[in-house]
């Protein structure tokens, strides 16, 4: 017998979201002195420590300017914001599981909107 967990909800963030949610898990954690932080939670603060470069709002302003592009697709839109590429091989390697490419002036409007923000 094998026993499923049931996905009830999910949200796509940045990594400047998902800094902002483990810097309150990591307060909540120091003022315990009882709870011990996991390695996963310790790590997952480091990743987004170190990767996070824009802020909440930039990042957030990001997203909604890349989903306006006909080609990008909200977890693309995501992952850009995430990896801010710049330039077209870099975006490349984001759509490389995609079953279509870009054509040269698709990618340099994503570009293009990438280049307000770096």
């Amino acid at each position: 017998m094998t026993i499923f967990k049931e996905k009830l909800d999910e949200e796509y963030l940045t990594t400047a979201e998902a800094k902002e949610l483990l810097a309150d898990v990591e307060q909540e954690r120091a003022l315990d002195e009882d709870r011990e932080m996991p390695y996963e939670v310790a790590r997952a603060i480091d990743h987004v420590n170190r990767f996070a470069t824009l802020d909440v709002e930039e990042s957030r302003d990001l997203v909604e300017q890349l989903l306006e592009l006909e080609k990008v697709d909200e977890p693309t839109a995501y992952k850009i914001a995430d990896v801010l590429p710049q330039d077209r091989d870099e975006l490349r390697a984001v759509y490389a599981q995609e079953r279509y490419t870009l054509s040269g002036e698709e990618l340099d409007d994503i570009l293009n909107v990438v280049a307000k923000y770096v």
